[in-house]
């Protein structure tokens, strides 16, 4: 399983618990329709992006793609995204659709006298997941086929299509296809959208949609340790606080996986054994397929330690944690 270290201290060692392993294989070609697309065009969008998110968009190369969250003054999590420079005045968001309208609505007040137009373009591209030996057999025609990698956040074109991996899940590469809406679409073993979803959870970065609006920061999600967050680039909305928590050590909070025999949902509370009148942490995402019933939960830190966690109530459902696929740094 990848495990991105970068020469970073672990503050929290991946979890002894026997590793979560799905009864249906994680492989194949997925419809993803609760995402969808924002498009930043014009001479600004690079700029203008760079300002706004968590990462440096300008330092991006032209055809690389980046974890990224934009955030709300207090440092709040309002929409995350694999933010795509196809170049510095074609930029794309990929982002829970349910967010997409408001946060265009919310970029574009920021956008004053800066040359870029945002819009919904979700109807104008072809976008799909790719999991297991499915990547592989698409990267195969791909035009960086000789010196191909599988390592997150990269990118890959096919013909008129970009394949873009992802961190992967439960040992399977990941990725999203991203073409024209008339492009022929890759072939090969369906993979249903619930069972992608479980990929998503298990690899361990939840999304920001409408029932965590603003309830996260991006260390919370633990973002900074997938690349989610630039801390040498400038000022955005929110930036003095997110740095802060980082750098002056008050990291309290993080995202862990858990497996349930109950359905979860995003917006859940969760509660420790040790503290029964206030909650220790929240669902981030959810993912249920089948009896399989997986989460990415905001938690204290100190709830994972000499306690249970139940969901929903103090005497909820029993809560189990699953190993992370990454580590998490305390340095950058």
């Amino acid at each position: 399983m990848f495990n991105h270290v970068n020469q970073a201290k672990m503050i929290i060692q991946p979890m002894s618990q026997t590793t979560f392993a799905t009864s249906a294989p994680l492989h194949g070609i997925s419809p993803l329709p609760h995402l969808g697309i924002i498009r930043a065009a014009g001479t600004d969008a690079a700029s203008f992006l760079h300002n706004q998110l968590t990462n440096d968009v300008l330092l991006m190369k032209e055809g690389q793609c980046r974890l990224a969250a934009f955030c709300n003054a207090k440092g709040r999590m309002q929409a995350s995204f694999v933010v795509y420079k196809r170049s510095a005045e074609d930029v794309l968001l990929i982002c829970r659709k349910d967010l997409l309208a408001q946060t265009v609505k919310r970029l574009s007040m920021f956008v004053l006298r800066a040359k870029v137009k945002l819009s919904d373009a979700t109807d104008e591209f072809q976008l799909l997941g790719l999991a297991g030996e499915t990547v592989d057999q698409a990267l195969a025609g791909a035009a960086s086929a000789a010196s191909l990698t599988l390592e997150p956040w990269q990118r890959h074109s096919i013909g008129a299509a970009d394949v873009l991996t992802l961190y992967p899940a439960l040992g399977q590469s990941r990725a999203l296809w991203l073409g024209p809406k008339e492009a022929p679409a890759p072939t090969g073993t369906s993979l249903s959208a619930e069972l992608w979803q479980v990929g998503e959870v298990m690899s361990g970065i939840a999304w920001v949609e409408l029932a965590t609006f603003e309830a996260f920061v991006p260390q919370m999600l633990n973002y900074e340790s997938v690349e989610g967050v630039n801390f040498k680039k400038g000022c955005y909305p929110g930036q003095e606080i997110v740095a802060r928590s980082q750098f002056r050590g008050t990291l309290k909070r993080r995202a862990f996986i858990v497996q349930s025999a109950a359905p979860m949902t995003a917006g859940q509370e969760v509660f420790s054994s040790l503290e029964a009148t206030q909650p220790c942490g929240l669902v981030a995402q959810a993912a249920n397929d089948g009896a399989d019933h997986l989460a990415v939960l905001e938690l204290q830190l100190s709830a994972t330690e000499n306690s249970t966690l139940h969901l929903g109530a103090p005497d909820g459902p029993a809560l189990r944690l699953l190993p992370l696929p990454y580590a998490l740094r305390d340095d950058i």
